[in-house]
């Protein structure tokens, strides 16, 4: 049996990083993973330029039965440490929208840079490794397809449940289970909507049409491009509000956030009565949302011939636009996983299981849930990290 001081399952994001900081210390780790190569998540995140991080995290930008417990790591290891090992790896990068932050090239580069660490830590990386069994007796002995191996610490960062065909399963949530750890209900999350199907005829013409757009679910709010796509509803905004949206919730959509429609429709009325109604609501949106709009309100002829009640109806339309989604498209599109270990069981200063001394859990098998963004990057950085300086 191989012995070392730190067993890590699962080499994305957190679990790289976290026995990078372990082997910086002197540690003997291994880390393992079933897949062939490490960070596959990142090698697709962000099109294929990884979102790292975002310049603006906050605690309030992530989900959790326990919202302060984030604060600890995001505070100790924070977006600008990460950025600064970036650029100390020369690795160019640029800010996007709404302080979002993606490698100049490709995302490849993010996975060779934390490569090279692990090299030059030490870290004894296993890929194509499969996991069969894992126990405790004094110390953790995980069973693999190469072998058993024996650690007194073992870091679970095998993530959740989101894209099953890159490899994703719940096998983290079954050594919680199996150790005694509570678990927060898993769903998918930064996932599209999907519609009744009488809500998608009306969408299906707009396939392919993307606009900026705000959206709410209760007290939630993003403005963000929206996407219609064959399925239904798609794009930033969408993802973000999927995080807060429950089962026969109402959304509430505004297709011309920041525009008083009601009155920008009275002026054409006045200035322009002859104006066909399509072509003056095609003034505040793209035109084949204002026609299928028109069309589905029933509305004909010029802005003179309608009644103010008849274009409150269409700015109504367009800026309140009300809809109940039926589910999501799951796991299979859905970015992250809502839930996962309750962290309550965890020591926010070390990622430790309180219940069981030396049983780690870090990233997204935890229940912390960022927004799109660079948000959940930022939390595999910050909780591998803090576990990495306990082990």
């Amino acid at each position: 049996m191989t012995g070392y001081d730190v067993i890590i399952l699962g080499a994305g994001a957190a679990g790289m990083f976290c026995a990078i900081e372990a082997g910086r210390r002197g540690r003997r780790v291994a880390l393992i993973d079933h897949a062939k190569a490490p960070g596959e998540k990142i090698r697709i995140s962000g099109g294929g330029r990884c979102n790292f991080t975002n310049l603006d995290i906050r605690p309030e930008c992530f989900l959790s039965e326990n919202p302060r417990f984030a604060r600890s790591a995001l505070s100790r290891y924070t977006q600008h440490d990460f950025i600064a090992r970036v650029d100390g790896a020369g690795i160019a990068w640029h800010e996007k929208t709404l302080g979002q932050l993606f490698c100049n090239g490709s995302a490849r580069e993010i996975i060779a840079m934390l490569c090279a660490d692990l090299a030059k830590a030490g870290v004894d990386l296993r890929l194509g490794t499969q996991i069969t069994g894992v126990s405790h007796d004094g110390g953790f002995r995980v069973e693999t397809s190469a072998g058993p191996l024996q650690a007194p610490h073992l870091v679970v960062a095998t993530g959740g449940k989101s894209i099953p065909k890159m490899g994703a399963t719940g096998f983290g949530y079954q050594i919680a289970e199996q150790f005694g750890l509570p678990l927060v209900e898993t769903r998918p999350a930064l996932v599209p909507l999907t519609f009744t199907s009488e809500q998608l005829e009306q969408m299906r013409p707009l396939a392919g049409l993307s606009l900026p757009a705000q959206v709410c679910c209760g007290k939630a709010m993003f403005e963000e491009g929206l996407l219609f796509t064959h399925r239904g509803l798609s794009g930033p905004s969408i993802l973000q509000i999927s995080s807060y949206w429950r089962e026969g919730e109402e959304i509430v959509i505004d297709l011309a956030p920041g525009q008083d429609l009601g009155a920008g429709l009275a002026a054409a009325k006045q200035a322009r009565g002859r104006q066909a109604a399509h072509t003056a609501l095609a003034g505040f949106v793209p035109e084949k949302l204002a026609r299928q709009i028109t069309a589905r309100l029933g509305v004909a002829g010029n802005l003179a011939d309608l009644p103010k009640a008849r274009l409150q109806e269409m700015a109504q339309a367009v800026q309140g636009w009300a809809l109940r989604p039926v589910g999501t498209e799951g796991y299979r599109t859905a970015e992250v996983t809502l839930g996962g270990v309750d962290t309550r069981a965890l020591d926010a200063r070390t990622m430790e299981a309180r219940s069981v001394p030396g049983l780690h859990f870090i990233g997204e098998v935890v229940d912390v849930t960022g927004w799109l963004g660079g948000y959940n990057f930022q939390w595999a950085w910050s909780s591998g990290w803090v576990a990495g300086q306990a082990v």
